[in-house]
């Protein structure tokens, strides 16, 4: 269960670090107006934070075959078909929910730099 565990977080962490390096990308595109910087990044991660909240949700009803941590996981660890769903549903909403209230708070803290910027301004 660890090692099923490990990998599904792998998984989730190296497409939200994917994630993380175009809103990165953005933000860098928009370093000449700090605020606007800050305001594209909350928002971007916002969106980013939503379309975790949409996967715990699909990962519920996706066969857990189709999965990426799936084939990651070593044949001879993989728990029995009728064991498999739901574990691994329950595993992967379990990481992107938490994955998705980390996005959330780095969204908060960009959008308050980013009103912290707007109050300087003035």
């Amino acid at each position: 269960m660890e090692e099923m565990r490990r990998i599904a977080y792998e998984t989730v962490l190296r497409a939200c670090g994917f994630a993380s390096l175009a809103i990165f990308c953005v933000m860098i595109a928009l370093s000449f107006l700090p605020r606007s910087a800050f305001q594209a990044g909350g928002f971007l991660t916002i969106v980013m934070t939503l379309v975790l909240m949409l996967k715990a949700h699909e990962a519920r009803t996706k066969d857990h075959r189709r999965t990426e941590m799936w084939l990651y996981l070593p044949k001879e660890r993989r728990p029995p078909q009728a064991y498999a769903q739901q574990t691994i549903s329950a595993l992967m909403r379990e990481i992107y929910l938490q994955f998705a209230r980390w996005t959330a708070l780095i969204s908060i803290v960009m959008l308050t730099i980013a009103l912290l910027f707007s109050l300087l301004d003035d």
